[in-house]
């Protein structure tokens, strides 16, 4: 195993007659501070949110339980070291923006790029255990969230305007635009084991599927109807030509036709409702406030020449506070001039790697591939999505980071092109 070290309480001088049991104890609470830590990613209303709260506990018990540290994920390791002066550089340009807030915001920017490392080395040592560990508790909080935001948009549960905005669901988020992307990844696995799972697996994870796919859409988030429709047919796509035999791609042919016919009557029954159905019409056709000057992709333009005015960046927050009012939405415009030239280019150079790895993983025949193939359609579509919204602080988009370069460097430790399929299905 390629690791680079991992915490030994005689290295620290602690070599106690307790240090032993107290280790023994921090491995078995890791996982399920992990899983409180996961859950707590579907609350997302402040900054810090308790997601950034729950971690401060996560930490500390995976030092005490002797986390290992992998050479394969230094690069993280490094963005992170490179990223920090320069945002932090980029937060004293502020000249409108409080600097305490420019300062939060930078920090959790920092924070969630560390969340990625523990993420990746978390994953790494214990693969198939410590990813069902993540997945359970993601997969549980994303149904809540979903079956939460739908009877808010249905005006069927008390207290229904708080999980709502715009009259679109948006649950424990800020944003609706945030909230549909949330529940893409345990969408893809439900999928994933509705196309190669036992019957009564199949059934159980094609309801989940469902579940999500309603979340999604009430949501009224064309980015996240996008993101959501894209990551299945590549989900779909890659189980068909790459996890499954002859008699494996009949039977996905044929859950094709009938989940597309099901999704189709769950659509028409939703569009039947005369609300939705206008709504549906509205979000569908081009906004207005997509096209002009002070539009999105007008703003987008405005960014980019401060970005190139301002080499060392103008700060968290500053642009909203300038000549146009709203943000660009488009990630890959704003980290320019929030993070300055260098911060942006880590920025690049993480999502570049994070892909690589991604792809490498799907196409090398592994055990771990199935739990692969998920991540990257979800991941790629963040990448893709990102283009037209502001993903940076998006928590499970650093979870997506760190569990490709776990499985990433999983694979390259683990010699086996194959296990028994089952046991990988997540």
């Amino acid at each position: 195993m390629t690791v680079t070290g991992s915490f030994d309480p005689a290295l620290a001088g602690s070599r106690w007659p307790g240090a032993d049991f107290i280790r023994q104890r921090a491995m078995k609470l890791l996982d399920g501070v992990v899983a409180l830590w996961i859950f707590a990613g579907g609350i997302v209303l402040i900054e810090p949110s308790p997601y950034e709260v729950m971690f401060l506990l996560v930490l500390p018990v995976a030092i005490v339980a002797g986390l290992g540290l992998y050479r394969s994920t230094f690069g993280l390791l490094a963005i992170l070291m490179c990223f920090t002066p320069f945002a932090l550089i980029a937060c004293l340009q502020v000249r409108i923006a409080p600097l305490n807030d420019a300062l939060i915001f930078t920090a959790v920017t920092i924070f969630l790029l560390l969340t990625s490392y523990f993420v990746a080395n978390y994953v790494a040592e214990a693969t198939e255990k410590r990813f069902r560990v993540i997945m359970g508790a993601y997969t549980v909080i994303a149904v809540i969230l979903s079956i939460i935001g739908t009877l808010a948009y249905l005006r069927i549960m008390p207290g229904a305007d708080f999980f709502l905005r715009y009259d679109r669901a948006k649950a424990t988020f800020k944003d609706p635009n945030v909230y549909a992307p949330f529940l893409v990844l345990p969408a893809m696995f439900a999928l994933q084991r509705v196309l190669l799972g036992r019957a009564w697996q199949a059934v159980f994870a094609a309801g989940v599927y469902l579940v999500l796919f309603v979340g999604v859409f009430v949501s009224f988030s064309r980015g996240g109807w996008g993101h959501f429709a894209a990551s299945s047919i590549i989900t779909l796509a890659l189980v068909f030509m790459l996890e499954s035999n002859a008699r494996d791609k009949v039977r996905i042919l044929m859950m094709t036709l009938i989940g597309a016919g099901l999704l189709v009557v769950a659509l028409g029954g939703l569009l039947s409702m005369p609300q939705v159905g206008r709504f549906f019409e509205q979000r569908a056709s081009s906004q207005n406030y997509d096209t002009g000057e002070t539009g999105r992709f007008g703003r987008q333009g405005y960014a980019l020449e401060l970005a190139i005015d301002h080499p060392l960046g103008i700060g968290p927050g500053e642009f909203s506070r300038m000549r146009i009012v709203e943000e660009p939405h488009n990630v890959y415009m704003s980290v320019l001039h929030v993070y300055g030239w260098g911060g942006g280019l880590m920025y690049y150079i993480l999502v570049a790697l994070t892909l690589w790895k991604g792809v490498g993983t799907v196409l090398r025949p592994s055990p771990y591939r199935l739990m692969a193939i998920p991540v990257l359609a979800t991941f790629s579509m963040v990448v893709a999505e990102s283009a037209i919204i502001d993903s940076d602080h998006w928590r499970h988009f650093y979870l997506l980071i760190g569990l490709i370069w776990g499985l990433s460097t999983a694979i390259r430790n683990d010699p086996r092109a194959a296990t028994y399929r089952n046991h990988m299905l997540i």
